[in-house]
């Protein structure tokens, strides 16, 4: 293919995708509590668990405060709490004939998901700025360098392109709103306790200690935890935490588009 043609094609991927999302993001305008009231439960994560365990002695936390270890598993668990859920607005989507007219369009299938990811990010993008106000009022030591605050946002958009992405193929699968409910609150937990969010992997049984390698979860509070604080470091190196993010998250959007049809069916 002509360099010419690969970048009109990219480009206009691109612009399409951005299409989509800046549509999900103006509901917004229209639900601004739900920002906030997103925000009440890493609130009480932060200010409850955190404080209460920060008076645990003999938790391996690498040199940190507890409640600093904990703040980047908080960020993530908001991103993923907000993402597993967005699969939920595409089957009422569905219900309403909306994914239809966007199934009609000429908009790649990989657009139309990419762009609702990317969607799920900005709105995770909006609980980082709360966590970061709240953690800063506890205490913690973040790091402000721009660098890092620019690999903060990546991991942000990447982890939500992976659980809103796979929260949609949920949806593509089991067709209702009970039924996506019940798989998504049977997921959602072992994610989030079979990760490092909340206590470091060699507090693990050998066995949940595998499952933690394999949870896309514990690369994004891996990430975050380097690049959030103040002498944060990374137990697998940044570079396989991105890697990993963004191999996940190519698939599931090649997935999530190939199925994503079978959401109007």
């Amino acid at each position: 293919m002509p360099l010419p043609t690969l970048f009109l094609g990219i480009a206009g991927f691109a612009g399409k995708t951005l299409t989509i999302a800046e549509l999900e993001v103006r509901k917004l305008r229209h639900e601004p509590i739900e920002l906030f009231s997103r925000a009440v439960q890493p609130a009480l994560w932060l200010v409850i668990f955190g404080q209460v365990f920060t008076r645990v002695p003999g938790i391996p936390t690498g040199g940190l405060p507890y409640i600093s270890f904990l703040t980047p598993g908080i960020l993530a668990q908001s991103v993923l709490f907000i993402a597993i859920f967005y699969g939920i607005a595409i089957i009422w989507e569905r219900d309403l004939g909306i994914t239809y007219k966007f199934l009609a369009s000429p908009t790649p299938r990989e657009a139309l998901v990419l762009g609702k990811a990317l969607s799920a990010g900005l709105r995770g993008l909006v609980q980082a700025v709360i966590i970061y106000a709240l953690a800063a009022l506890l205490g913690v030591a973040l790091s402000l360098d721009p660098l890092h605050l620019l690999g903060v946002v990546a991991a942000v958009l990447l982890g939500a392109t992976v659980f809103s992405t796979f929260s949609l193929i949920i949806a593509a699968l089991v067709k209702t709103r009970e039924a996506f409910m019940g798989v998504s609150q049977v997921l959602i937990f072992p994610l989030f306790f079979a990760s490092n969010a909340i206590y470091p992997v060699a507090l693990m049984p050998p066995w949940l200690q595998v499952i933690s390698r394999l949870n896309p979860l514990s690369y994004q509070v891996d990430a975050l935890r380097a690049l959030m604080l103040v002498g944060g470091t990374s137990s697998y190196g940044l570079a396989v935490d991105y890697a990993v993010l963004s191999a996940v998250s190519a698939v599931l959007v090649f997935y999530g588009g190939r199925l994503y049809p079978r959401v109007a069916v």
